[in-house]
């Protein structure tokens, strides 16, 4: 199965308290109002997925998003769909809904970021705290 590997980092201000989104960014700060966002510096944002990728969350295929700190992983299933433009530069966000935009990577996932293992929020509320995110897509 076609996959990516995303490295973060934690931050202070995470709070990962929103209902309906979850958020990874390249952005190098958090503001408090960000509690949807579960790590920041990542080395990858959605315009930087593979094309293989970007063409099979299009088809609608199932997603898997492993968030892994340490020897703690927790896992978030959604789905592609035909509209994702997959174009943001900053952001990979995860949407419970089907709400899309630029930023979206997948629709109906069955997490957000306040049902995040709180074990993982606690660790990433540190700043040395690295988080590796793998996005695994069916190709079936």
């Amino acid at each position: 199965m076609p996959r990516e590997i995303i490295r973060c980092r934690g931050h202070e201000n995470v709070k990962a308290t929103h209902k309906s989104t979850l958020e990874i960014t390249k952005e190098n700060f958090l503001t408090p109002r960000g509690d949807c966002i579960i790590c920041i510096s990542a080395d990858k944002a959605l315009k930087d997925l593979s094309d293989e990728i970007k063409s099979l969350i299009r088809k609608g295929k199932r997603v898997r998003i492993l968030i892994k700190v340490g020897d703690l992983v927790d896992e978030v299933i959604a789905c592609g769909h035909e509209t994702l433009s997959l174009e943001s530069s900053t952001s990979i966000v995860i949407r419970k809904s089907d709400y899309v935009d630029g930023r979206t990577l997948a629709i109906r996932a069955n997490k957000s970021a306040r049902d995040i293992d709180r074990r993982i929020v606690e660790r990433l509320k540190d700043p040395n705290t690295i988080a590796t995110i793998e996005i695994i897509v069916d190709d079936d």
